[in-house]
């Protein structure tokens, strides 16, 4: 099979189950982004998973696995956010969201929203 071309036929991939938590976590991501920018990002697939880019570079990257959901890359983030996000970090910039459990998806946006701004912030500087 084809490795997917578009964030669409990357999340079709997956069994309905996990697709729908795909759907709704690209939807924060990509709201957040809008936000913190004022238009909405461009999606991509790299290194085989999707990807919403930010002023030409990525914003965040989503996967969906077998027993988890993960974004990457993920840096340590303000307080509390930071301790919020601590239960479901797996690496220094991974953070994951089992199957097992429900998807705390308002966290997730919050997540992204931070990323966006600070990444906003840094353009603005130069």
């Amino acid at each position: 099979m084809a490795a997917p071309a578009t964030v669409d036929e990357y999340i079709a991939g997956f069994p309905p189950e996990v697709a729908e938590r795909l759907v709704r976590v690209r939807a924060e991501i990509v709201d957040a982004v809008t936000s913190a920018t004022g238009t909405r990002p461009e999606q991509k697939v790299r290194y085989g998973i999707a990807a919403i880019m930010l002023g030409g570079r990525y914003a965040l990257h989503f996967a969906g696995w077998k027993k988890h959901i993960g974004l990457y890359p993920v840096p340590d983030l303000p307080e509390p956010l930071e301790s919020e996000i601590a239960p479901y970090r797996a690496e220094k910039d991974s953070v994951v969201f089992p199957h097992s459990k429900d998807v705390p998806y308002e966290l997730i946006g919050r997540i992204a929203r931070e990323i966006a701004d600070e990444r906003v912030r840094q353009s603005a500087e130069g």
